[in-house]
């Protein structure tokens, strides 16, 4: 069986908490990559998803790298040929004690702090025709 691997990663609080943006974002994956587990399986292709945790001390060197998903090693960006841009944050400004702008992705023109599903999906689908290619 052939492999498509999902990598996710966020902050996490000391006290094993994530922001608002995240946990939404958290909440999109889940959900991707159940629906590409039922369409994928039955082609030959395994889904793995792994969920990398951030310490406040990573992500005050550097936020950009929370809230961040790759499709078969790719950003999810790239995907999409969308633009990485960032946004004030208040959840992770408590937690990291200084002002934060977070991650966002824009996409067909649009801007988005929570990565919804739809696009996890795509990229999926978008990856999974070059692993059964190869």
């Amino acid at each position: 069986m052939k492999v498509l691997k999902i990598k996710w990663q966020r902050l996490v609080s000391h006290e094993d908490m994530t922001c608002q943006r995240c946990r939404a974002t958290g909440s999109e994956v889940h959900k991707a990559v159940e629906k590409l587990r039922r369409s994928l399986g039955p082609l030959g292709v395994k889904v793995v998803l792994e969920e990398k945790v951030l310490t406040p001390d990573a992500c005050s060197k550097d936020i950009s790298q929370s809230n961040r998903i790759w499709i078969a090693g790719k950003p999810l960006e790239e995907w999409f040929g969308a633009k990485v841009g960032k946004s004030p944050c208040s959840t992770c400004c408590g937690e990291l004690k200084k002002d934060v702008e977070c991650r966002t992705v824009e996409i067909g023109g649009k801007v988005y702090e929570t990565i919804p599903e739809v696009f996890i999906i795509q990229a999926g689908l978008l990856a999974a025709i070059e692993i059964i290619k190869s």
